[in-house]
């Protein structure tokens, strides 16, 4: 098939990519010409494990281009991705303006029928305002060309989304027209050939079904937290807790680890969004303003830690940091952890050295720039070198078994605060560590 992907961010590159590997050919569109050309020369803007190689693999074999120009992409194609970013705007929402922009374009350059996707995460009720946008452009241009919206939110998580993309544990589609449904479902196909995983639905209940995914998985973090917290206070271990929770097989193991907090693209921003939607609809979400509560502050509580050990007055200080993005396996920095816990052990007066395998350059670039308290180091034992304690914030493979003598020798005082609760305690005891971990008293 002949398809537009809207968009070169996470989710548009995925889906092109993976679209382009099955033999479909596909145009990239993105007016920032500066990432079109990088794009174009090999240079891929995000990390994602097998990102690169598929990227240049499918622009070599000619399946995938990558163009500023709209028109040119959308007159070769017959399905058009919409997959630009809906930020959060000041009130919580998500900020649908670049969708709508892109709408009024298709509506704009369109010169024969399309079937326009949604893959973007938005609102309920965002698909009917394309629809209007799109029409609106065609009255005032005189033209009469059928086209039809359709939902098909993505359910890609950050480290592993070339793998949930082709082989996906469901494919929602939000569609009331049986050509589009039949369309997708035969684009889709090679996904899904081995198992029935494509869901048809109403288009309002497929951009439903998106939020209510991510509220319930953060919701999920945010309370295996909140018991972690009960647990310290009581005596007992929160990583015991979690093992007899997850047993169940109606809770299972997953997004059950007590740790520092959530963070990414996706669960901060899509809370807040589904909070505001349901507010402008008379309804008070109580448990996501609960969920939001919980993760802010434990985003917190490594530092909290922290000054109980040490004091409020961190000056002098050096801690090393382990892990700068939301999460392994991504250069992601956005919402995640880190930058909470490093900002305030800057503000309480201590210097960093930090160490994250993929996140570094985006660090210093974006969320740290200019800062001197901070040092970037080439390894994990560089930055331990000299330090008064570890905190692992971002449980990234190669942290997973360290040599605890090294860090003993290279640290000032042999202390470890664990925002992931990647170690066992009765060994670091055993090395004469003091370990701090979350849920643990």
């Amino acid at each position: 098939m002949r398809i537009t992907i809207i968009g070169t961010g996470y989710v548009g590159l995925v889906t092109g990519v993976c679209f382009a590997e099955m033999g479909n050919k596909v145009n990239c569109v993105d007016k920032d010409s500066a990432k079109i050309k990088e794009l174009n020369n090999g240079i891929i803007p995000i990390f994602e494990p097998g990102l690169k190689a598929m990227v240049n693999e499918s622009y070599q074999k000619g399946v995938l281009a990558f163009t500023t120009s709209l028109q040119e992409a959308i007159n070769e194609s017959d399905i058009v991705f919409i997959a630009v970013g809906t930020p959060q705007d000041e009130d919580g929402s998500a900020d649908l303006t670049h969708v709508i922009n892109v709408a009024k374009e298709i509506g704009k350059e369109m010169n024969h029928p399309l079937i326009v996707v949604d893959k973007s995460t938005v609102p309920v009720g965002t698909a009917e305002k394309v629809r209007e946008s799109i029409q609106t452009e065609l009255n005032s241009r005189k033209e009469n060309i059928d086209f039809d919206v359709v939902s098909n939110p993505e359910f890609l998580k950050e480290g592993s989304a070339i793998k949930d993309f082709m082989q996906p544990d469901r494919v929602v589609i939000g569609s009331e027209n049986e050509n589009s449904t039949n369309v997708l479902k035969a684009l889709y196909r090679p996904f899904t050939i081995n198992r029935e995983r494509f869901i048809q639905m109403d288009i309002k209940s497929a951009e439903m079904t998106k939020y209510a995914a991510n509220a319930f998985l953060a919701t999920k973090i945010s309370f295996m937290n909140e018991m972690s917290n009960i647990c310290e206070r009581v005596g007992a271990d929160a990583n015991m807790v979690r093992m007899g929770i997850g047993s169940d097989n109606r809770i299972g193991y997953k997004f059950i680890y007590p740790g520092c907090g959530y963070g990414g693209s996706c669960f901060p921003k899509d809370i807040k969004a589904l909070e505001k939607t349901a507010k402008d609809f008379g309804y008070t979400a109580n448990i996501l303003g609960a969920v939001e509560k919980v993760n802010a502050e434990q985003k917190k509580l490594i530092v909290r830690k922290i000054t109980n050990k040490f004091s409020e007055d961190l000056s002098g200080k050096c801690f090393a940091v382990w892990g700068l993005s939301f999460k392994p396996g991504t250069n992601d920095m956005r919402e995640a952890p880190s930058i909470v816990i490093i900002k305030e052990l800057i503000e309480k007066g201590a210097k960093i050295q930090v160490y994250d395998p993929k996140a570094m350059k985006e660090a210093e670039e974006h969320y740290f720039k200019n800062e001197p308290k901070i040092s970037y180091c080439e390894n994990k034992y560089k930055a331990i070198d000299g330090a008064d304690a570890l905190i692992l914030i971002t449980e990234w493979k190669e942290f997973r078994s360290p040599d605890f003598t090294r860090i003993s020798a290279l640290l000032n005082q042999s202390v470890i605060f664990d925002g992931r609760n990647q170690y066992d305690k009765l060994m670091l005891k055993k090395y004469g560590y003091e370990y701090y971990q979350i849920g643990v008293k």
